[in-house]
């Protein structure tokens, strides 16, 4: 399982920090929404503008207002005053509003490509790529690039340009104040350093951490069946408190401690700061000391006291935008690199729609290995040699041991995969030169293992043609001797049956999932194992169905069941990857090989 083998770490993004590319492709994702994020910029250096006149508005109150006793200066500041306030106020409100629409904008955009990318993707990838790892990216990742956006992208902006516009008025103010503010920069800049170097490892391993919690959380409630069974519960909750839950709390916590020395830090610096402008401002304004020409007034002074918190504020808010900036660019270099996985199975930028098809089916010198074992120096075939000639029509059964090929030659003429050699023909019509989509729309595909989705009957019958009439659902569900138990569930055909379909035996699943195959009225029907869950009675039906509906349907069939093969037109015994023997039952037991040492070892019921 995968809660005994610690955090998943194959194929997890290395975190390298900073990456240009990665901020460029960030930024690529603002490109439909331009107009609105240079509103929100014009409006955040309005209100950062507002924020820094404060200040300076305070010393004139003082200086020239109370120092010499003019009213109208005190009313006309204080009115100012209210004035920049208010502006700030609104430009801020704005700003926040505007950017709000552009992230989650920029959410829906980039959950919508990564579903297509998805959906894309080869069956190989899932091979080996677990479905929490896969949640995790399109949803916790793509919620922390959303907050980014949102919150901290045009933060970073409105700091750094506080800082400088601060910078630039403490200087015109006083520059020797100036100067001894300034003096606590170096050792926040020693101390920054130290801490970013711990901080990236540390949100590389809190990303990675979360990744783990998801991906044990979705094994272990997909597999909750056999997890009850085995009475597993008490040692799989130990797992995941002890060690799952455990390395998630202790990775969020060595990150959460650094994470907190930094503002900490920076409090101290301002505190230090502070204290000497007080001490030395104040004893300038008590002996009226000339600093650089110019005497240093209550108001300077005060208002250098406003500006050294306003100008650490910025430096504070920073640091908790680089926690952000960390996260961000961790989980986006993990959101890139799935949008970057490669689809296997592409449509020829020049394919064309396939023709209605007759069925005739043709292997010409087909040979496969998978992705993941080319790597090795000798390539092991999955499949070697294979020719094979199919005429429409005709029913073509796949027998042999477990691991033989059988479910890849399937996928290969379904072309969930393409072949290393050789090429795969339907009426004359190499696969690759037309569409996915037109190929699969004219074939029926019942699995093993049927999957449900959360809807109802009707819906999951309906799932292969959406267009089909409730009489053509009931109809098909008729066909396969399925609307006998539907016909007895609470709502019939409208009952719900939740994601994989809990409330149904394994049995009525594949009686809907072969209804489901039927009602799309496929040219082509594969049938992978579809029988090998079902009971002896339900199978009864099943082969009574099929042996109307498979008539004019050129049609494959895996199984373990001779009910199931003694039928077809052609049997086809698979080893090692090659055809070994072919022809139907009569011939193949006559030849006393492969066949009929099946037959006898068990095969036979």
């Amino acid at each position: 399982m995968t809660t005994t083998t610690g955090p998943p770490v194959l194929q997890e993004v290395t975190y390298k920090g900073y990456d240009p590319q990665i901020t460029r492709r960030l930024f690529s994702l603002l490109g439909p929404y331009r107009w609105k994020f240079s509103v929100a910029i014009l409006l955040m250096l309005i209100s950062s503008a507002a924020a820094i006149a404060g200040p300076y508005l305070v010393m004139i109150a003082i200086d020239e207002g109370m120092g010499t006793g003019s009213i109208a200066v005190l009313r006309q500041t204080a009115l100012f005053y209210l004035a920049v306030a208010i502006i700030q106020w609104v430009s801020t409100y704005l700003r926040v509003n505007l950017m709000a629409q552009v992230g989650q904008s920029i959410i829906y955009d980039l959950r919508s490509q990564l579903f297509t990318h998805l959906q894309a993707l080869s069956l190989s990838f899932y091979s080996h790529f677990s479905v929490g790892r896969v949640i995790t990216r399109v949803i916790n990742d793509v919620g922390v690039l959303r907050e980014f956006i949102t919150w901290a992208l045009l933060a970073v902006a409105r700091d750094l340009f506080a800082l400088v516009g601060i910078v630039i008025v403490m200087l015109g103010m006083n520059l020797r104040l100036s100067l001894l503010t300034f003096t606590v920069i170096p050792i926040m800049i020693f101390i920054t350093t130290i801490l970013k170097r711990y901080a990236r490892e540390n949100y590389r391993q809190v990303r990675a951490a979360i990744s783990w919690v998801n991906s044990v959380l979705a094994e272990n409630i997909n597999g909750v069946r056999v997890v009850q069974a085995f009475s597993r519960e008490k040692i799989n909750y130990q797992l995941f408190r002890d060690v799952v839950n455990q390395n998630n709390l202790d990775t969020n916590l060595r990150a959460a401690r650094i994470a907190s020395a930094f503002p900490a830090m920076i409090d101290l610096l301002g505190g230090l700061a502070t204290a000497m402008v007080v001490w030395l401002g104040g004893l300038a304004v008590i002996n009226s000391l000339p600093e650089s020409g110019d005497a240093i007034t209550p108001g300077i002074l005060v208002a250098f006291l406003l500006y050294i918190g306003r100008f650490f504020d910025p430096i504070r808010d920073l640091s908790r935008r680089y926690d952000s900036f960390q996260s961000t660019m961790a989980g986006s270099e993990r959101i890139f690199a799935l949008m970057d996985t490669p689809v296997e199975v592409e449509d020829a930028e020049n394919a064309k729609k396939l023709p209605e098809i007759i069925g005739d089916i043709e292997l010409q010198n087909v040979s496969f290995y998978y992705q993941d074992q080319s790597q090795s120096e000798e390539k092991q075939l999955v499949l070697q040699d294979i020719d094979m000639r199919v005429q429409a029509g005709q029913t073509v059964a796949l027998v042999g041991k477990t691991g033989a090929g059988k479910s890849t030659l399937i996928k290969l003429i379904a072309r969930f995969h393409d072949p290393t050699q050789g090429r795969v023909v339907i009426d004359g019509i190499d696969l690759r030169e037309v569409t996915q989509e037109s190929l699969r729309s004219q074939m029926g595909i019942v699995l093993q293992d049927p999957f449900l989705f959360n809807g109802t009957v009707a819906e999951n019958i309906r799932f292969g043609r959406l267009e089909a009439s409730d009489t053509e659902v009931q109809t098909a569900a008729l066909a396969v001797g399925a609307d006998q138990f539907i016909q007895h569930l609470p709502e019939g055909y409208h009952s719900r049956v939740e994601e994989g379909g809990a409330i149904l035996s394994v049995g009525q699943r594949q009686l809907i999932s072969f209804a489901r195959a039927l009602l799309a009225d496929p040219k082509i029907l594969i049938l992978d194992e579809a029988t090998s869950s079902v009971d002896t009675q339900t199978e009864r039906i099943i082969q009574q169905a099929l042996a109307r509906l498979l008539d004019n349907r050129t049609s494959f069939v895996i199984a373990h069941r001779l009910s199931t093969v003694i039928n077809a037109d052609i049997i086809l015994v698979i080893k090692e990857g090659r055809i070994v023997e072919q022809g139907n039952h009569s011939d193949l037991m006559a030849l006393g090989g492969t066949y009929y040492q099946l037959y006898a070892s068990g095969f036979e019921e």
